[in-house]
């Protein structure tokens, strides 16, 4: 069995607690803006460690300083509780930067 997909409404109340991260389709995105080329490196690998953890990995894009992280579960074809979860744990990480 897998995740549900999140209703809209739940998407609506999850999105308000993740003010910086915007909802494009199946997906959620945020692009950080780190202080240098190896500070968004560094993000990217303890990002990596987390979504290893979670057994849930972001698409992630490197452009320079700026790295945008997009989230949706595959596998359901949409967005679930794992992408939310994820996507806070992400904030975490983003404010250590």
């Amino acid at each position: 069995m897998g995740t549900p997909l999140l209703t809209e409404e739940e998407l609506h109340t999850a999105l308000a607690d993740l003010p910086d991260w915007t909802r494009t389709g199946d997906s959620i995105a945020r692009t950080v803006q780190a202080s240098s080329f190896p500070a968004g490196i560094d993000l990217v690998g303890r990002v990596a460690t987390a979504a290893e953890e979670a057994n849930h990995h972001p698409d992630i894009d490197i452009r320079w300083r700026k790295v945008t992280f997009t989230l949706s579960t595959h596998s359901e074809g949409g967005l679930t509780a794992r992408d939310v979860a994820l996507a806070k744990r992400i904030d975490q990480l983003a404010q250590q930067n």
